[in-house]
């Protein structure tokens, strides 16, 4: 999933700096100004990662793979447990 954000942020930025570019004829800046955008982009997604709000987002799922794990070989339990009662048809 982050690379498909990443990949969408980039053609953004891309669609973005070639509307910005005050000379169409001038590639330079339409890259510059994309990597510029990157480096936003890259410094947001960094920031986002180092959050509190990220670092007990996977503390939380750290703790709680377990709790996951029990909770599917229930279910998968159940499922087996009703696909034996199913009959035949």
């Amino acid at each position: 999933m982050k690379a498909s954000i990443l990949l969408l942020l980039a053609c953004a930025a891309v669609l973005a700096a070639g509307a910005r570019a005050d000379a169409p004829g001038e590639p330079e800046a339409l890259v510059r100004k994309v990597q510029e955008y990157a480096q936003k982009v890259k410094s947001a997604f960094s920031s986002l990662q180092e959050s509190e709000a990220a670092q007990q987002a996977r503390r939380w799922l750290s703790d709680n793979t377990d709790l996951v794990k029990q909770r599917l070989a229930w279910l998968k339990e159940q499922l087996a447990e009703l696909w034996k009662r199913t009959p035949a048809v």
